[in-house]
């Protein structure tokens, strides 16, 4: 089957022919469509305080994305905490902790980051063992990183700040419209479920971002025609342009 219609599980880009998307529409002219399958929930202050979360508690805390920084200042807010210049923050990545300049004046502040992955950064806060962290995150967050941090005997407290649920694409999305889906997490799986719970794949493509994804993707029953990362597909693009130019290749020779 050509492939000719791609529904990819993520925000519009601001500008797709500046993208990768836009070089393979123009490439093999197929459309791409894109829509959030899932959308952030943030928990209120009262559920934190059921948990017996009080900030002023923490010396430092420890942020996983940028949706981490938004929340625990929204958060912060909502509790009427005023954020000292004394707290640390230790943030996944160098992008990450730039973003706190959103809420803080950054050079005032004890910033510490790693190199976008967790054990990296896992480094830097074993070198600040004293501290009494708080773990920022959202409800479907790394089991990996609690363990990491049980492991070194770091006093930390995971706080689910927001949760991951499934966005409304009844009314915008024609899900039978599409050659091909692509999911980059779980919980687009179970988006596509819970909005289109009649949906049956038949001659449909389905490919995935990342191991959990891909699990993810036969555990609901579907089929996983392509994934990435793979050694000749680094990025989910690639793996796209790899499988619409073998479905171009058997079109034709039929």
């Amino acid at each position: 089957m050509k492939i000719k219609n791609i529904l990819v599980s993520q925000p519009q880009p601001a500008d797709i022919t500046k993208t990768p998307y836009g070089d393979l529409a123009k490439k093999y002219g197929v459309n791409f469509t894109f829509e959030k399958f899932i959308k952030l929930e943030g928990v209120t202050a009262s559920e934190l305080r059921q948990e017996h979360i009080k900030l002023p508690e923490y010396t430092a805390i420890i942020l996983s994305s940028r949706n981490a920084v938004d929340h625990f200042f929204r958060v912060a807010k909502e509790m009427r905490y005023t954020v000292p210049e004394t707290l640390k923050y230790f943030c996944i990545s160098e992008s990450t902790a730039l973003y706190l300049q959103r809420y803080v004046q950054y050079r005032k502040r004890k910033v510490f980051y790693g190199n976008q992955k967790f054990e990296d950064l896992m480094e830097v806060i074993k070198k600040h063992k004293e501290e009494k962290y708080l773990y920022c995150c959202s409800d479907i967050s790394s089991d990996s990183i609690p363990d990491q941090l049980a492991e070194a005997k770091i006093n930390y407290t995971k706080a689910v700040m927001f949760r991951t649920v499934s966005a409304d694409l009844t009314d915008t999305v024609k899900i039978d419209d599409y050659d091909m889906l692509v999911f980059f997490s779980p919980a687009g799986i179970e988006s596509l479920k819970a909005n289109f719970p009649k949906f049956k794949q038949k001659e449909v493509a389905i490919g995935g971002f990342g191991d959990a994804t891909c699990h993810a993707i036969t555990e609901a029953g579907f089929r996983l025609d392509f994934h990435a990362p793979t050694e000749t597909a680094h990025s989910m693009t690639m793996a796209i342009e790899e499988y619409v130019a073998a479905e171009n290749k058997k079109t034709k020779k039929k």
